[in-house]
């Protein structure tokens, strides 16, 4: 089992069918529940409505980050020294009050959000119990968002917060925060890699004057309204310098390893493509191994994922770069483009699944990392050094976006919004693993093994009653069943879980008589069917006890039937 197989919970947010022609979303009636939880009573459900306050603190919010943005110019006719000191103790009263006051709507925001989800005892007593039983295992609470109403997605619900005093959900060591989405395409089976390899690819800055020009006359929105966000595309001489800094300072990374995790970070290597064509990105992708694919420049939202603008007037739709990125097996895809992670409109109506991080994911990409809106500069390299230096010590993707995340409110403060740009999506199935934890893999039987070298007991069998005719023979306390190449018993087809099962053996305990018994239990997305004498039936996130002689099948029942048996002695 992987170290990053951590208790989760799992909610969800639509809107009732009764209100779902409606645009506005303010006083619409909207469900809310827990999809995954772990134990069994945690899967509850309760109906609301979105409130207009809310919605007016959302837009309070923002108003007051885009004048953060323009710039001030502070004209101070000539006085006297007195006079000096009232007029700089009034603009340092002016900017405190300023910075409370972001604070507070930070907050109030976050707190408003948390509640709304949170509001029913029952939601609340789930994800207390849940936090509970994490801490209880000495381990973080893996917390997924699926947002299923578009027009919920622009909001930040990465500032959520319990209350004034405690600390934001995608801050907090005990919780590790993501967006997720449904209906996705199965992970592809991963590779054992050993090292960050990452492709940095840099495309087009910004729009050409024919795209500002389209802007103007089509339907589409490209950049904000905001003039000082306006700015000339980078000469290629420029981007290429930026490109060797970026890389230089993510090579590093490797380098230095973080206060108590205990191991030597992994090796960076680093790649780099200015502007390149279509071919060439997928000739690369598909040429080498990458586990990280690294994108800077600009980008447009579009309904089939956006569109990535890799040269002037040649560009590349999410759905596009979802083929190659998920054929070529990469893990995590990081874009520091403009709206990332914002979905598509069409005049006032948002258009569902449309925004790059959401068609990756459904295309079975395990990770994208997105900008909920543009991004500094100097913001964006702050977060990748940071990003990539958690990465290369073996964190899981979900705790190094937010140790990164933690950078950022160190550097540029919790009342401005850096910080909450980010937006990271993981796939349903995906645990979080980037860089294969050293004590992975398969452990091997040791020779002088005193339980398993006796040889007059009972062989326990697993064995395709199909066309392959496969055994495997069941050996030592547990055999681990997916579709990894690491599992003892992999078995690859597409509806099996990465890791999809194992199966125990227990010895009797006391004096030790009885017999061994033996459990197959389930951790896998769509279970394990079991053929019992009134028809089959499906074992999900349980444990089930193995007679010999049962039938099973791994994750549908299209999938090939095997077999449990107790054959004779191992020594016969």
């Amino acid at each position: 089992m992987s170290q990053f197989e951590y208790p989760t919970l799992s909610i969800a947010i639509a809107r009732m069918m009764a209100t779902a022609e409606s645009f506005n979303i303010e006083s619409a009636h909207f469900a809310i529940w827990v999809l995954k939880a772990p134990y069994s009573a945690g899967h509850v459900h309760h109906d609301c409505i979105w409130p207009k306050e809310l919605s007016r603190t959302w837009e309070e919010w923002q108003e007051m980050f885009q004048m953060q943005g323009l710039p001030q110019q502070i004209h101070v006719p000539p006085v006297n020294v007195p006079e000096m000191e009232s007029i700089l103790e009034a603009i340092s009263d002016s900017r405190s009050e300023k910075s409370s006051s972001s604070s507070w709507r930070m907050q109030k925001l976050g707190m408003g959000l948390w509640q709304w989800v949170h509001n029913n005892c029952q939601i609340q007593s789930s994800f207390s119990q849940s936090l509970g039983i994490a801490i209880g295992q000495n381990k973080p609470l893996r917390l997924r968002l699926e947002i299923r109403d578009p027009n919920l997605i622009a909001l930040p619900w990465e500032i959520m917060q319990r209350q004034a005093g405690k600390q934001v959900i995608s801050l907090s060591e005990q919780l590790l925060f993501s967006r997720t989405t449904s209906d996705v395409d199965p992970l592809p089976p991963r590779r054992n890699d050993q090292a960050l390899n990452i492709l940095l690819v840099f495309g087009q800055s910004t729009p050409t004057s024919t795209q500002s020009r389209q802007q103007g006359d089509g339907q589409r929105k490209i950049l904000p309204d905001w003039p000082w966000q306006q700015k000339s595309d980078r000469p290629l001489l420029q981007l290429e310098q930026e490109a060797a800094v970026v890389a230089e300072i993510l090579q590093k990374s490797g380098k230095y390893q973080l206060a108590g995790v205990g191991i030597l970070p992994v090796p960076c290597n680093v790649d780099t493509l200015i502007q390149p064509t279509p071919a060439e990105l997928i000739a690369r992708l598909e040429t080498k191994a990458y586990n990280v694919f690294f994108y800077g420049g600009h980008g447009v939202p579009a309904p089939d994922g956006g569109l990535l603008f890799l040269q002037p007037d040649v560009t590349m739709s999410g759905t596009e770069l979802a083929q190659v990125l998920t054929r070529s097996r990469v893990i995590l895809a990081v874009f520091n483009a403009c709206w990332g992670a914002q979905p598509d409109t069409d005049g006032d109506r948002v258009i569902p699944r449309s925004s790059l991080a959401e068609v990756l994911l459904h295309h079975g990409v395990p990770a994208v990392l997105g900008m909920r809106e543009e991004i500094a500069d100097r913001e964006a390299l702050s977060f990748i050094q940071a990003l990539a230096g958690a990465l290369a010590n073996r964190l899981p993707i979900d705790g190094a976006v937010a140790a990164a995340r933690q950078q950022l409110v160190t550097l540029y403060k919790f009342n401005q919004p850096a910080w909450t740009l980010p937006v990271l999506y993981m796939h349903p199935e995906f645990d979080g693993e980037l860089i294969m934890p050293l004590e992975e893999g398969v452990t091997e039987l040791p020779e002088n093994s005193l339980s398993w070298r006796q040889k007059n007991q009972p062989l326990a069998l697993l064995r395709s009653l199909g066309d392959t005719a496969q055994v495997w023979q069941v050996t030592g306390g547990l055999m681990r069943v997916g579709r990894r190449p690491e599992n003892d018993i992999v078995i690859g087809e597409k509806w099996v879980s990465q890791k999809h099962a194992e199966i125990i053996c227990r010895e009797p305990v006391g004096n030790g008589k009885g017999e061994r018994t033996y459990w197959l239990r389930d951790f896998s997305r769509y279970g394990t069917l079991i053929c019992e004498s009134d028809g089959w039936r499906k074992i999900h996130h349980q444990e089930y006890e193995l007679k010999s002689g049962v039938k099973l099948k791994f994750g549908s029942s299209q999938g090939q039937m095997l077999e449990f048996a107790i054959s004779a002695t191992s020594g016969q």
